[in-house]
């Protein structure tokens, strides 16, 4: 399975350097200097290489010079390439609490009492911390958002294929928020 580890988000300055959004928790092994990274555009097939000759963070930002690009013209061409990796190339986290995004996608999500909620369909990683996105059982549209806290997620078990939650009130109430006269 392919995972995206970083974006090209534009060129930086006129020498070919390109601002990466990082989307992995190892950047400094991911993108060091002399790395091979493997992309491509969204939504096509034909994967290029290329090697990292340079990296630095400027203002919060990672970025890159690679090996062939040496203009800005050559930058901006890879405006959107996303870099990937197989997800065989992945060493298992030696922490039990600790999962890969794709690990858990498709895991089978229940209650405690083992009555069945949906699917994981993607993990959502927003500023307030990681969302399960869920597809409710026998639903074949929509989405029922989970925080992947321990206070609602209670176990994960990849091996046996389930996520178990405690839910709040109203977490698993389709109607949550709406007022009864539709306001």
């Amino acid at each position: 399975m392919e995972l995206v580890v970083g974006r090209v988000a534009k060129s930086h300055g006129i020498k070919g350097e390109i601002v990466v959004e990082v989307r992995t928790d190892e950047p400094d092994d991911r993108f060091a200097v002399g790395a091979v990274l493997r992309g491509h555009k969204p939504r096509e097939q034909t994967v290029s290489t290329y090697t990292v000759e340079a990296a630095r963070d400027h203002s919060g930002r990672l970025l890159l010079r690679l090996e062939g690009v040496s203009d800005r013209t050559a930058a901006d061409a890879l405006r959107g390439t996303l870099f990937v990796i197989d997800s065989a190339e992945l060493e298992p986290s030696d922490d039990p609490d600790e999962f890969y995004d794709h690990e858990l996608e498709g895991l089978s999500v229940r209650l405690a009492d083992g009555t069945e909620v949906g699917t994981v369909i993607e993990v959502l990683h927003s500023a307030a911390g990681e969302l399960l996105s869920v597809r409710r059982a026998g639903e074949q549209s929509g989405e029922l958002l989970v925080p992947f806290v321990a206070a609602i997620v209670t176990s994960v078990s990849v091996a046996d294929g389930i996520v178990e939650i405690d839910p709040p009130e109203g977490l698993l109430d389709p109607d949550f928020g709406d007022s009864a006269d539709g306001k």
